[in-house]
């Protein structure tokens, strides 16, 4: 009886912290599709060449599959410790010339893309004997203290 009482004590405290938040995987954030900012919007106008386009926002990750006259630019940000960012911006085009455009999302918000203090991998002290780079590696024939 004894021996039963201790496995399921086990047992229940097993599962009990395995559901805790303390002990889960480390999360990142997701980045996917082309940077859309709206300083690099800001700078298209209608009637700019296909490869002027191109310069200023990179190569589109969707064109329509009928026409090539419609560009997708899409952007989405899945913060691992918050909310989902998301922007789009389609470009349509006439005669190789860009005649409309139209966005969606919050382009007002300012992508943070550095990691959050005392989350993760990087929250860790650093130990300088361990922090080998390669402008700090030693020579052969050195040791390290």
């Amino acid at each position: 009886m004894q021996k039963l009482m201790k496995m399921l004590t086990l047992s229940l405290t097993l599962t009990l912290v395995t559901g805790c938040s303390y002990l889960s995987v480390y999360k990142r954030d997701l980045v996917q599709g082309n940077l859309v900012t709206e300083e690099a919007v800001s700078q298209l106008q209608t009637g700019m060449s296909r490869s002027q386009v191109k310069a200023i926002m990179g190569t589109p990750l969707l064109e329509a599959p009928f026409s090539d006259d419609e560009w997708d630019y899409l952007f989405r940000l899945d913060k691992a410790y918050g909310g989902i960012d998301k922007r789009r911006v389609t470009l349509s085009f006439e005669n190789d010339r860009l005649a409309d455009m139209s966005m969606s999302g919050d382009f007002d918000e300012a992508l943070d893309f550095t990691a959050q203090p005392g989350m993760g991998p990087s929250s860790m002290p650093e130990d300088d004997s361990t922090n080998l780079r390669p402008g700090n590696a030693p020579s052969v024939g050195t040791s390290i203290e």
